[in-house]
C-alpha cells in the first residue's frame, strides 16, 4: 500500500557540496509532489525494493507499480522521485505519516521511467506484477546493500510454503512471518505491512525473493526481472549493485 500524505514542506537552503545519499532496498521514497516540492498540497510515500544496475550499466531502483498511477488510472512515466528525510518507523510504532519529508538538499533522485501492470487484487483489472523502475541521478545517490540492518546480496525464488521470511519497509521497519501460499503469479506470506511499505523487499536472509504490495502479497523477484528483459529498455538486464 502506498499512503498519501498532505502536509507543508519548508524549502532546504541550497547545498554547496552535496554528498551522495546511499539508497537501496527499503529506502523509502516521496513523490507525486504538487504543486512543487516546496509546499505541496500532496504526496506519496513508498519503499525502494532494490537499486542495482542493468545491463547498459545505468543505476536503477525497483518498486512497487502503483505508487506512480493516478486516480483516473495514468501510469506516471517521467515522475520525479525523493528520499524520504522521516526516520524509519517499526511495527509497534509506525513511522508517522505526516513525519514524511521530501529531502530538498539533496533534491530528486532520480525518475521513473516504467510502469507495470499493478497487482488489481481488490478490483476486476488485470493482474500484475505490479512493479517500477526508477533511473537514478548518480550524481546524487550511491546504492547501498544495507538499509536499517536489512542487507539483500543476492536474488532468488520465493521459498517453500511454511518458510520465514522477512520484510524491510520505510513505514513498519523489518516484520517477519511465513510463506502461505501462491495467489495466480505471486506469492502470499503472513507479513505485515502498511501504507508506506509498498515496495519494500522481501528477504529470505540476504537473498530478495519478492517485493510487497499490502494484503500479505507479494510478487517474485525473478518473475518481475524476466518481465523486464521482456520488456527492455532503462533496468532490464537488472543486476543488484554492490
Amino acid at each position: 500500500m502506498a499512503a498519501t500524505l498532505t502536509a507543508a514542506v519548508t524549502a532546504a537552503p541550497t547545498a554547496h557540496a552535496r554528498s551522495l545519499t546511499p539508497v537501496g532496498g527499503g529506502t523509502g521514497i516521496i513523490f507525486r509532489i504538487s504543486p512543487a516540492p516546496e509546499d505541496p498540497r500532496s504526496y506519496y510515500i513508498c519503499s525502494l525494493t532494490a537499486v542495482g544496475r542493468d545491463r547498459t550499466g545505468n543505476l536503477v531502483a525497483l518498486t512497487n507499480a502503483h505508487c506512480f498511477i493516478d486516480e483516473q488510472g495514468n501510469k506516471l512515466t517521467g515522475a520525479e522521485v525523493y528520499r524520504d528525510t522521516s526516520p524509519p518507523g517499526t511495527a509497534f510504532a509506525p513511522a508517522p505519516v505526516n513525519d514524511s519529508r521530501p529531502d530538498l538538499m539533496t533534491g530528486p533522485i532520480g525518475r521513473v521511467t516504467h510502469v507495470s501492470t499493478p497487482n488489481n487484487l481488490l478490483n476486476n483489472g488485470p493482474k500484475g506484477l505490479d512493479f517500477a523502475v526508477i533511473d537514478l541521478d548518480e550524481s546524487r545517490v550511491a546504492p547501498t546493500t544495507t538499509v536499517n540492518g536489512t542487507t539483500i546480496t543476492s536474488l532468488g525464488a520465493p521459498p517453500p510454503t511454511g518458510t520465514r521470511m522477512c520484510k524491510q519497509g520505510h513505514r513498519t521497519g523489518l516484520t517477519c512471518g511465513a510463506r502461505v501460499g501462491t495467489s495466480g503469479i505471486w506469492f502470499t506470506h503472513l507479513i505485515w505491512t502498511n501504507g508506506g511499505d509498498s515496495g519494500a523487499p522481501v528477504v529470505l536472509g540476504e537473498t530478495l525473493v519478492g517485493n510487497a504490495w499490502g494484503a500479505q502479497h507479494s510478487s517474485p523477484i525473478l518473475s518481475i526481472l524476466d518481465e523486464l528483459d521482456t520488456v527492455g529498455g532503462v533496468g532490464a538486464g537488472f543486476r543488484l549493485a554492490t
